[in-house]
């Protein structure tokens, strides 16, 4: 029993549970509940499951704070999470994914989709690196990654990657010189094609770019192709890092 993977859900809201909670069982997938912030970042911290979803108007401690203290967290910080949230604006969205969410679903929800999704994210949660890349190490020019790590090589520097930005720079390394459209890295990244909901990407791409532009508001490497989607345009010769 102990194998099977291990959801926590985040949420004040009975219903919430009361709905998921069945189905999660139902395919044998183990479930733990806390109805507060506090509660649930311990839990989180205590039992390292391997998703979590999370309401954002929690008791206690509220949910941006939970996201962000997971995050910081070594235990937590690869965990995909899930927001489940009633909070429809553009900016409370781009506050989460900001703080590290995985995805956002608004309620009332359909329970089908939810569902998906939550397995589209376990399955990428458990795959192992391996499975994501060739068996040997994926390079070129001045990028390697680096799989059993999650971390990436960038001009002979560490990069750590969450598991999010380590697939979607691997998405965008298999096409490197290349236009990759949103809705691909939708669907190879995350697993579906949320119609036009493309915040996600964005914002894992400024966090990317981040870790890899000299200056990340003027992109080299990670460049932004207007109504398309992200080219990585790399130099097929490494050169000096980022002087």
């Amino acid at each position: 029993m102990r194998d099977q993977p291990l959801i926590q859900i985040i949420d004040h809201e009975p219903h919430v549970l009361e709905v998921l909670a069945p189905l999660l069982e139902q395919v044998g997938w183990r479930v733990l509940h806390a109805d507060d912030g506090h509660h649930g970042q311990a839990m989180a911290m205590q039992h390292q499951p391997h998703l979590i979803v999370l309401d954002l108007l929690l008791p206690k401690l509220d949910g941006l704070s939970v996201l962000q203290r997971l995050r910081h967290d070594r235990r937590t910080a690869r965990v995909p999470v899930m927001v489940l949230t009633a909070l429809a604006s553009k900016e409370d969205r781009l506050k989460a994914f900001n703080c590290g969410a995985d995805d956002y679903v608004l309620k009332p929800f359909e329970v089908e989709e939810v569902f998906v999704r939550i397995r589209s994210l376990l399955r990428h949660q458990l795959e192992t690196p391996l499975a994501l890349v060739t068996p040997e190490i994926l390079s070129y020019g001045p990028l390697r990654l680096c799989p059993e790590q999650l971390e990436a090589l960038w001009f002979d520097q560490v990069v750590w990657l969450t598991r999010k930005e380590f697939e979607l720079l691997h998405c965008l390394l298999q096409r490197h010189g290349q236009a990759v459209s949103w809705g691909l890295m939708l669907k190879e990244v995350w697993g579906y094609s949320p119609g036009d909901d493309i915040e996600c990407i964005r914002t894992h791409i400024r966090h990317l770019r981040t870790k890899i532009e000299p200056d990340p508001r003027r992109p080299q490497f990670l460049k932004t192709i207007y109504g398309v989607g992200y080219c990585l345009d790399l130099p097929h010769q490494q050169r000096q890092a980022m002087a």
